[in-house]
């Protein structure tokens, strides 16, 4: 009797519902009265507490939710996951979790929900990565570098994302989304086209995935110089919406049906090093290793054209703006080996090494350096001013 041979799965994922809307925070009673919630934690930062959870207690309440609120300490640690489950167990008993503030409070949120067995509602105030929509989270040590992750059954039961919250922001977060956006074109392109690519859950990509991730990249190229504009003038218009929309929904939805390659191996390994991570946002550490996937893919045209629109909107074109010197071999070298450590490097449709991808380091240094040389970096400065 033969083996049987494993079974090759493509597969959909997708939060089930996703609203977008300016001034949605005032809204949001509605969606959350008809997932029969009554009453529910909010996870969320003391400056949050301030300020958007505020507004969301008494929307909730004036609609008859009832809310307790629990602090996120700031880093998406076992610890800190830990401790808030711990708090939120010996209090009444919620049915579902509102992750309320920036990337690493929703990733929080969604594991202290998944220990809770609630729903969670994810609330992005930012639009800086596309951890909203999905069904994993990544755990950071208690000082901030990558850990490992975790995947959960389901994805969020409700994703709200107030536009006008958002484009409020400092505008240095939506382009450090934009990065992380990017990304999700060019490693869906790997992925699929290695015969052995694979989704952060062990599927194949899907044509769903790679089409929205390739819609994900155009909305980029044709619309993130004015949604910033627009932003930096206080305005929530059309390109802001597309934007908002493909930093958060179609990223997520992509690189969950398709997976990620180089750029995030890259990303994670960045973290390890403290004046990196201490310093700078998940996205401008992704735009980076987008950079560095396209040359090791030898696509040194793709790798202008997008170093180009990241040179323009402020993101780092090269390992200087990101303060690491490669001529730093320690760091060099903790690097590399993290990347070719990460999970996912596999996607990648050719072997990547120690040595390609320090001539890889070296070709995104050089065209990162001509571009400022032609075109200034003050969008890059005046970001961080």
């Amino acid at each position: 009797m033969s083996e049987q041979q494993p079974l090759i799965k493509y597969v959909f994922r997708s939060t089930p519902r996703y609203i977008q809307a300016a001034g949605l925070i005032d809204h949001a009673a509605e969606p959350l009265v008809a997932l029969k919630v009554k009453h529910c934690a909010i996870l969320c930062t003391p400056r949050s507490q301030q300020g958007e959870a505020k507004r969301l207690i008494a929307v909730l309440e004036q609609a008859g939710v009832s809310t307790c609120v629990s602090t996120f300490g700031g880093e998406c640690s076992f610890r800190e996951i830990d401790a808030r489950t711990a708090e939120l167990r010996q209090q009444a008993p919620v049915d579902a979790l509102i992750a309320l503030g920036g990337g690493k409070t929703l990733d929080a949120g969604k594991c202290i929900a998944d220990r809770l067995e609630v729903p969670v509602v994810i609330m992005p105030t930012l639009a800086s990565n596309d951890a909203p929509c999905s069904a994993l989270s990544v755990i950071y040590t208690p000082e901030g570098a990558t850990e490992t992750y975790e995947v959960f059954a389901q994805n969020p039961a409700l994703v709200m994302v107030d536009t006008e919250i958002v484009a409020q922001a400092p505008p240095r977060f939506l382009v450090a989304g934009m990065g992380d956006a990017m990304s999700t074109w060019y490693e869906a392109r790997a992925c699929h086209t290695n015969p052995a690519g694979m989704t952060p859950y062990g599927d194949r990509p899907t044509l769903a995935g790679v089409a929205l991730s390739k819609t994900c990249a155009d909305i980029l190229y044709d619309y993130a110089v004015a949604a910033l504009d627009d932003v930096r003038a206080g305005r929530v218009t059309p390109a802001v919406d597309h934007v908002v929309e493909a930093n958060t929904l179609l990223s997520g939805a992509g690189f969950e049906c398709t997976g990620v390659a180089g750029a995030h191996a890259l990303a994670q390994a960045l973290t390890l090093l403290p004046e990196v991570d201490h310093n700078y946002l998940h996205g401008e550490m992704v735009a980076i290793g987008v950079l560095t996937q396209l040359m090791l893919e030898a696509d040194r045209a793709e790798a202008e054209r997008c170093a180009r629109l990241f040179a323009t909107v402020g993101l780092p074109v090269n390992f200087s703006q990101l303060g690491m010197s490669l001529e730093d071999e320690v760091a060099v070298g903790t690097v590399i080996e993290a990347t070719l450590a990460f999970p996912f490097i596999g996607n990648m449709p050719f072997e990547v090494t120690a040595d390609n991808l320090r001539q890889a380091f070296s070709d995104v240094e050089r065209l990162g350096a001509e571009l400022i040389n032609e075109m200034g970096d003050q969008p890059y400065r005046s970001l961080r001013s």
